[in-house]
């Protein structure tokens, strides 16, 4: 299983970006994909989950309405879209799959 995140970058209050989780090694379609975040001295969280199909995507309260995840199970890739940015969103995203699969991340950096 392989899990390669990538799209992160500085971006300034207010502005977007989309990251992207590229899997291999496992049958992508019928998985539940999930990202997460963790932000400079804090403990990972959850940032929202789809479902093998995307047609059942959850969001934390914090990113609702602002991120939008999705999937293309012929590239084998999660997308993060995100939105309004704001630098509470600041962190490493990662991309993770059940039985404790994790990428290494990508760096979020929203500042002016």
């Amino acid at each position: 299983v392989q899990l390669v995140e990538s799209g992160g970058g500085l971006v300034q209050p207010g502005g977007s970006l989309r990251l992207s989780c590229a899997a291999s090694g496992f049958t992508f379609r019928i998985e539940v994909m999930s990202w997460y975040r963790q932000a400079p001295g804090k403990e990972r969280e959850w940032v929202g989950t789809i479902s093998s199909g995307g047609f059942i995507i959850n969001y934390a309260d914090s990113v609702k309405g602002r991120f939008t995840i999705s999937r293309d199970n012929v590239k084998n890739t999660a997308y993060l879209q995100m939105t309004s940015l704001k630098p509470e969103d600041t962190a490493v995203y990662y991309c993770y799959r059940r039985g404790g699969y994790w990428g290494k991340g990508t760096l979020v950096t929203v500042s002016s």
